[in-house]
């Protein structure tokens, strides 16, 4: 296949702090973070003919680097990776005696990756739901339960409270 034309090299160059800031949010660690992007940055530059240049390529690339990594996840499963709570013992104390973990973000590490996602995308990256539904392959409705889920738990998290167990994702047929 043909080398990416310079004006889609020059798109996809524009795309990296975004992605780069999703990624660390997402993963809490900065080289998982790095090696997602270039993942991410690699399918990219290798299926740059299947790019519909009307499409907006953040929402593009975001849906690359959401595919890139559910396929980690499930390479972790498959090898028994914890993940979890090592996320958020890796979480930098604040400076004072008692140790103090920064709260939001270990807030948002506790929060299961099919409700942090969306929230990221959508408060963070300030995505439409539209566009959070594509990047994820997720239909709309389901992008607003999970943020409405995710910003109850972080309330409940913040305040010092146990969210209920997450009773997992439901298959609706």
């Amino acid at each position: 296949m043909n080398a990416a034309p310079p004006a889609f090299r020059q798109q996809l160059l524009g795309t990296i702090p975004r992605l780069r800031r999703y990624a660390r949010s997402l993963l809490f660690d900065a080289g998982a973070a790095d090696d997602l992007v270039q993942t991410t940055l690699e399918r990219a530059l290798a299926h740059w003919h299947q790019f519909d240049q009307r499409r907006d390529i953040l929402v593009w690339t975001l849906a690359i680097a959401h595919n890139a990594f559910m396929d980690e996840r499930r390479r972790e499963r498959r090898v028994g990776w914890a993940g979890g709570d090592e996320v958020v013992d890796a979480l930098p104390a604040v400076g004072n005696d008692i140790g103090l973990r920064i709260d939001l973000l270990a807030a948002l590490a506790r929060l299961p990756v099919e409700q942090r996602q969306p929230l990221l995308l959508v408060t963070l990256e300030q995505l439409s739901y539209a566009e959070c539904a594509e990047v994820l392959g997720i239909p709309i409705g389901t992008v607003m339960s999970r943020i409405s889920r995710a910003r109850t738990a972080l309330r409940e998290l913040l305040d010092g409270r146990t969210p209920p167990a997450s009773r997992g994702l439901r298959r609706v047929v």
